[in-house]
């Protein structure tokens, strides 16, 4: 249930904001309207979170394997700004790495000339002698040199180069550009700045263990950002009294929302802390509404995932929680579909539970132990354990699944006197043509069918509680339409995937419960107080009332994801099984098999957890909300308060 709420203004001498806003920050009950604001402060705790963030990135790559597995190890002592300090090294550390790469492309540019000084050079260009170094081919040397004194210092046979002092220029040739200093000093230099580069990164090293330390002042800062925020966005009623003699008369507002059951609280406050303040329910066009839910215990088992997937719906939109938490919990069981894998999550929430029961369990550990007995019920009623064959779960487990959804043995014995005519044919939901026998034999024709009709029940919802919200308008008759054209068109699926006998199967009242549906929402569909104005719109928009036909086909036809990825999981799981039970069966590769067996497993249960994700949400997020009008446009509602 979406709790309503109330639009607030609040007026506060200006020269107590803060202390205002401190009080309002304990009370804790209303939502700020977000609004833009600049202040010294504010720059201030952005700047500082800024640094926390940048010191949080460069410990976490010195933080080393030992210090992960080993948590308990007593972390450094450091006095002073750790982050400052951190930001401060590793600056001082690029600008070492430049200095490196710099000296090393000096290195190599002067190593190959050996040990001297270039300043002699300029000696002796200063007493009339020029000299230069030079580099050039055997070839140039022999042409160009004649009639230059030169002395050679190195000749190069494999690169045909030489190596020479020249006391002239050589024509067409470049001579060697000097460095500023001596290979020796250049080489002294780069050593240094890579001792002290080492002593850098052992001291972010030794720091890493406080990491944590840098977490919590930014979790801290968080409020103060928070804080800041909305005391820069708090505006003056009147900005001629900032300044002068009336600024201890200047009045601040602000503005945000309430849920309608905390007013009471809120007049408390203002009462005692001198506020003026004014509420009315939020306009129509408010598009900032927060939303704030309120349901039973059961229902709000839910909320771990939708707080995940930051999911709420609009303020003026309709909260499914129960019924998304209904329906996911029956596509978590299909998907991950093993009994095995239930049995594990199982204990795994009862471990948590049974460690968290003291200082109250969170809903995650409840809504996963909801999640892994509905795994384990569905593994247990197909007989899926670990992927085995079914021919090698013990009788006892094959005993008490469900043979409709799960080949128990080669002859059944519920096949004798299992007959699907007495109530497809006899009840006249099908044509006597359906291959029946396929149905009956054919576990994937029955799960098949099982999931077309959970999209039946679930889709039916979603009409029906259409049907109740527009009870008094005639829109009632479109709602109605709706669930006629599902009804219809669940049964064209039936016949042309499950019973695989085409447009034939499909009986004359299915038809027209497809077509009298259609026929409803083309006339009611865009009822505004005037059937006429519904039909002209429904004829200008006929290309899409048309592909709501085909939409209401392919979102029954999406159902068939919960067969078919559950299917997916078990075809790994037994491929798990295949490959590791030889290896089980010998001592020798025994280690081997376990690794195999626990890893496969482990690897399929993560993928199994994306699927549900992907397509548990996805068939309650968009197949079910598109036909209930939900579109998940909402915020949550987030009060301004102490974390």
């Amino acid at each position: 249930m979406v709790v309503p709420m109330k639009k607030v203004s609040l007026l506060v001498m200006d020269k107590n904001k803060k202390a205002s806003l401190e009080k309002l920050r304990e009370l804790g009950v209303v939502h700020l309207e977000k609004k833009t604001g600049s202040s010294k402060a504010l720059t201030k705790v952005l700047d500082r979170y800024t640094q926390l963030e940048i010191a949080s990135g460069i410990l976490t790559a010195y933080v080393s394997k030992k210090n992960k597995k080993n948590k308990k190890e007593e972390s450094p002592k450091f006095e002073g700004d750790l982050a400052g300090r951190v930001v401060a090294l590793s600056e001082r550390r690029k600008k070492l790495l430049d200095y490196m790469f710099n000296h090393q492309r000096e290195m190599k540019h002067v190593e190959k000339w050996g040990e001297f000084e270039p300043t002699d050079f300029a000696y002796l260009a200063e007493n009339g002698v020029n000299a230069y170094l030079y580099d050039i081919s055997l070839n140039s040397f022999e042409v160009n040199t004649k009639d230059i004194p030169v002395i050679i210092l190195q000749t190069n046979q494999k690169n045909h180069s030489v190596q020479l002092i020249a006391f002239d220029t050589i024509p067409n040739e470049t001579p060697y550009r000097l460095t500023e200093r001596p290979l020796s000093v250049v080489k002294e230099r780069n050593l240094y700045r890579r001792t002290e580069m080492n002593k850098i990164e052992a001291e972010l090293t030794s720091l890493s263990p406080l990491i944590s330390r840098l977490e919590e002042e930014k979790k801290s800062l968080l409020a103060d950002i928070e804080f800041e925020t909305a005391r820069a966005g708090m505006e003056l009623i009147d900005k001629d009294m900032k300044d002068g003699d009336a600024a201890d008369l200047a009045v601040s507002w602000i503005s945000g929302y309430i849920p309608a059951p905390d007013m009471g609280t809120l007049k408390r406050a203002a009462s005692e802390n001198g506020w003026a303040f004014c509420a009315d329910d939020p306009a129509e066009d408010d598009m900032e509404v927060p939303t704030k839910l309120k349901n039973n215990k059961l229902t709000e088992l839910i909320y771990p995932l939708t707080g995940f997937l930051e999911m709420s719906p609009g303020y003026r939109e309709t909260d499914i929680s129960g019924w998304f938490l209904i329906f996911f919990t029956l596509f978590f069981g299909m998907i991950f579909g093993d009994a095995a894998y239930g049995t594990i999550l199982f204990l795994v929430s009862l471990i948590c539970i049974a460690k968290t029961s003291k200082k109250g369990v969170p809903l995650i550990f409840k809504f996963l132990f909801l999640m892994s007995i509905s795994n384990l019920v569905w593994g247990v009623l197909t007989c899926s354990w670990f992927g085995f064959d079914v021919a090698h779960i013990p009788q006892i487990l094959q005993n008490i699944s469900l043979p409709l959804i799960v080949n128990v043995s080669d002859t059944p014995e519920w096949l004798a006197s299992y007959n699907a005519n007495n109530f497809w044919i006899q009840s006249g939901l099908v044509g006597a043509q359906a291959t029946v026998e396929v149905m009956t034999h054919s576990i994937t024709t029955n799960l098949m069918l099982f999931c077309f009709s959970v999209a039946l029940v679930q889709l039916g919802v979603a009409h029906l509680k259409g049907i109740i919200s527009n009870i008094k308008s005639p829109k009632v008759l479109a709602e109605i339409g709706q669930l006629g054209m599902l009804f219809g068109m669940y049964f064209v699926v039936l016949s042309l995937v499950v019973f695989n006998t085409g447009f034939g199967g499909v009986k004359p009242w299915q038809l027209y419960s497809l077509i009298g549906g259609f026929a409803l929402v083309f006339i009611f569909g865009n009822y505004e107080g005037s059937i006429l104005k519904s039909i002209i719109t429904s004829f200008a928009n006929i290309i899409t009332n048309v592909l709501g036909v085909t939409n209401v086909f392919s979102d029954i036809m999406s159902y068939i994801r919960l067969w078919a990825v559950g299917l997916a999981g078990a075809s790994i799981a037994s491929t798990v099984g295949n490959f590791a039970s030889p290896l089980l069966s010998h001592f020798i590769f025994f280690v081997f098999g376990v690794a195999l067996f626990v890893f496969g497993h482990g690897f399929n249960m993560v993928l199994n957890v994306l699927s549900v994700l992907v397509h548990g949400v996805r068939l309650n997020t968009l197949e079910f909300s598109s036909h209930i009008g939900l579109t998940w446009s909402g915020f949550a509602y987030k009060p301004f308060a102490k974390r």
